[in-house]
């Protein structure tokens, strides 16, 4: 079955489709092509960056949006559904076997890290706009570096420092930024829309700055979704984000011919899914826009989504957005984008998660008429058919997708798809990632029926509630970057490194000329613990920085990285020690009944370059603390954590040599 991946949180869909299934596009053989369709984006308003004024600490309902089902709670995971939505238990017959890789183990030293300091977390987010916010997980790491300035963005607020860790500018929900109503208004119950999946690049060869998001349109009244779905990208006027004013540019993704989409086809189930709704859908037809992730060359900026049916549990295709950045720079009133369809590509099955390559101090491929990289996977349920059956779940290939001609893009479109696939060693969906005992405040409210109250307005009928294991992805392709030549690229597999299945990685260094060839490729793998959500970059010379989460029987969950070249990874070494147990609401059952708890982790992390150092983002826990000192100080813990949950986010400067 397939089950998309709202970054904020993943949303629950139905088990069963009524009507037809989207019939796949003939095979058009292993490198087939596609020029894409053309329209205009129009301008839709302006901003700036100015913090708003945060709210204060309470215990108080709703939490969650209303949207996602029909509890109005946050139900984050599936019934047994496709490997993107869950990790898999390894004691299943089903689960291949895992590839075996040696582990290494965590030092100190290594990389000469020159900054590291904390950045938001989920108290940030929670009380950010005056508190007119949902409880939201996970994080979706964004970063973005340049002139200075250290931009982070993730669900749903950013913020800007300066390069020791000090505020450049406060935090802003992302709501506001894009111009739309508060999330929840907590005056009147009105509802906004539902913003998730945020990105962002600074663009040297411009000096643009670039942020972008999935919206997708609600009632006000309930929260139901209308069905309507857009990517907003927000595009500086120069290189100083603070006192820049962005244009803002709405490309609609519904894809059901409405709103000037083509028409995907996309079936809407019968009664509409998302549980218990007072609306019927606007638009029962329409696909979604998930995932987006954004990328530049020389020539354009490219946002990619993975389409679902939006009120349906098919998959169509992973679509490609690509725009000219020369009109982006200069803040026209409107902006031509060419899509390209993957829906049949890759022999009658489609593209999933094909992650935009950037460069590095615009290190981009001019070849071509200027060319533009993807990677991706191909062990998901969507990777095969219409993603409604069960996949493989475990692959020995890897994608490398080709978009040429890209300087067309300033002009009369007229850019290719194409792509190869090569052999690399075997990836596995991974298991969940287990944690250190500690204190789990949240889990101990809801087994006291004098406590649970406080949180859900009555007591846990799921009780009683233990400490959770960490989701750990599954093996759609991570973050890409074009650099010395090479695609650099990992996802997440599980791996046996010391006769127990854990969670890894495995990494790529691709030759793109000619087809592509495989320069190299390996796994990270730590003994006896968990490693996961990659983020690679890499300096023009090659010389590079992969981040991830380590978790495990001796970690809680920790920001950490390791060193990176052609030639493999180095040592794993810490960034910000974890000091407490992932505590969130999406680890509990009520929190997502009637579909099984699913621990939420960010679906990605981030890393880049700046001159001649690397910043990386992860998510990790950087609290921890007692159900007493919880309830003594509103759920705060003295202002470390937020009442639902206690996410973390650290950004590190390191030298990779």
């Amino acid at each position: 079955m397939t089950y998309r991946r709202l970054g904020i949180p993943i949303v629950a869909l139905a088990a069963t489709i009524f009507g037809a299934s989207v019939a796949l596009a003939p095979a058009a053989g292993a490198s087939s092509g596609a020029a894409g369709s053309t329209r205009a984006v129009v301008r839709t308003g302006t901003t700036s960056f100015v913090p708003t004024a945060d709210g204060t600490d309470a215990f108080g309902q709703p939490e969650l949006p209303g949207a996602v089902n029909g509890a109005g709670n946050a139900s984050s995971h599936n019934n047994n559904g496709v490997n993107r939505s869950r990790s898999i238990e390894h004691t299943a017959a089903s689960v291949p076997a895992a590839p075996v890789a040696p582990g290494v183990g965590v030092g100190s030293t290594g990389l000469s890290v020159l900054t590291s300091f904390q950045g938001l977390n989920h108290r940030n987010q929670r009380l950010a706009n005056g508190g007119n916010q949902f409880s939201l997980e996970p994080p979706d790491q964004g970063l973005c570096v340049g002139n200075g300035f250290e931009v982070e963005v993730i669900n749903d607020v950013m913020k800007i420092y300066n390069p020791d860790g000090t505020t450049a500018k406060g935090t802003e929900d992302l709501n506001t930024f894009f111009g739309y109503a508060a999330q929840f208004n907590r005056k009147t119950g009105a509802q906004g829309p539902f913003v998730t999946d945020p990105s962002c690049w600074f663009d040297s060869a411009t000096n643009r700055w670039f942020v972008d998001e999935l919206t997708l349109e609600v009632f006000p009244d309930s929260g139901d979704f209308t069905g309507q779905n857009h990517l907003d990208l927000a595009v500086s006027s120069g290189g100083d984000p603070t006192t820049s004013t962005w244009a803002i540019y709405t490309t609609q993704v519904q894809d059901d011919g409405n709103n000037g989409t083509p028409d995907h086809h996309c079936v809407g189930l019968n009664p509409p899914m998302f549980g218990n709704r007072v609306h019927a859908p606007t638009f029962p037809n329409a696909c979604l826009g998930d995932y987006p992730h954004l990328g530049a060359d020389a020539n354009g900026i490219y946002l990619t989504t993975n389409e679902y049916h939006f009120f349906g549990n098919a998959f169509h295709g992973a679509q490609i957005y690509a725009y000219s950045k020369t009109a982006l720079e200069s803040g026209a009133a409107s902006v031509a984008v060419t899509q390209i369809d993957t829906n049949g590509m890759d022999n009658g099955n489609s593209g999933f998660t094909l992650w935009p390559a950037t460069a590095p101090a615009g290190n981009f491929n001019t070849a071509a008429g200027g060319t533009q990289y993807f990677l991706s996977s191909n062990a998901a349920d969507e990777a095969h058919g219409d993603g409604s059956g069960v996949g493989p779940r475990q692959s020995t290939k890897l994608l490398v997708w080709t978009l040429s001609n890209t300087s067309s893009l300033a002009s009369t479109a007229s850019i290719n798809l194409s792509h190869a696939t090569l052999g690399v060693g075997l990836y596995v969906v991974p298991a969940r990632s287990e944690q250190p005992a500690g204190s789990t405040p949240i889990a101990d409210c809801l087994n006291k029926h004098s406590c649970a109250p406080l949180l859900i307005g009555s007591t846990d009928p799921f009780a009683p509630n233990h400490e959770v294991s960490i989701d750990s992805n599954d093996t759609r392709m991570q973050q890409v970057v074009y650099a010395d030549g090479m695609l650099w690229g990992a996802l997440d597999t599980a791996v046996n490194a010391d006769a127990n299945t854990r969670a890894g990685i495995e990494w790529f260094v691709v030759n793109p000329a000619g087809g592509g060839s495989l320069v190299n490729s390996g796994y990270l793998a730590v003994s006896g613990d968990n490693v996961t959500y990659p983020a690679i970059a890499v300096r023009p010379d090659g010389k590079g920085v992969m981040s991830f989460t380590l978790v495990g029987r001796d970690f809680y969950p920790t920001a950490a990285f390791t060193s990176m070249s052609a030639s493999g990874t180095g040592a794993v070494q810490v960034a910000a020690l974890g000091v407490g147990p992932d505590d969130g609401f999406s680890g509990y059952a009520i929190f997502n009944a009637p579909n099984p708890a699913r621990p939420r982790w960010g679906d990605y992390g981030a890393a880049v370059v700046d001159g001649n150092n690397i910043w990386v983002a992860s998510e990790y826990i950087g609290q921890t603390c007692t159900l007493s000192q919880y309830l003594a100080t509103g759920g705060s813990c003295g202002g470390t954590r937020s009442i639902l949950a206690n996410w973390d986010t650290r950004l590190t400067e390191v030298n990779p040599g």
